[in-house]
């Protein structure tokens, strides 16, 4: 092999790396999460799981002698039952959009091992010191977008 065919197999040793660097980090960056409807569909015992939606009102029940959390998500057609161990993240409540980490449980709810709020990426300051509720919220759900 003459010297030309050295750097074009050395060049693409090194465009194959970048691209698969490129790749990797673009895959591992990704936060994908099924909703309620699809884990209802195929549950799987033990697996796990990122399970998203809304936390339905009125569903939420806690224990801070045990840490014991329960609660239940929905995407609007099914609710899953949502069990956790310790202490849920601020911006977790009734009518706020999270995203759990856990496992299908045979006993029919979802085991989660970590919380993540959802929150709205607009700020709105309060103009004179007046803000309503409404207002408040829509843009806790990611209405004001």
């Amino acid at each position: 092999m003459n010297r030309r065919g050295k750097l074009l197999v050395g060049e693409a040793v090194i465009a194959i790396a970048l691209a698969y660097m490129i790749y990797a980090g673009v895959t591992q960056s990704v936060v994908y999460f099924i909703t309620p409807s699809e884990l209802q569909a195929t549950p799987v015992t033990g697996k796990a799981y990122r399970l998203g939606g809304m936390v339905v009102k009125g569903s939420l029940q806690w224990q801070p002698r045990t840490l014991e959390l329960a609660f239940s998500l929905t995407d609007g057609k099914v609710s899953v039952p949502v069990r956790h161990r310790g202490t849920a993240p601020d911006l977790f409540g009734e009518e706020r959009g999270a995203v759990v980490e856990g496992t299908w449980t045979g006993d029919g709810y979802f085991k989660a091992t970590q919380i993540l709020a959802k929150h709205s990426e607009e700020y709105k300051a309060p103009h004179d010191g007046d803000v309503s509720k409404k207002d408040l919220v829509k843009t806790l759900k990611g209405g004001g977008q």
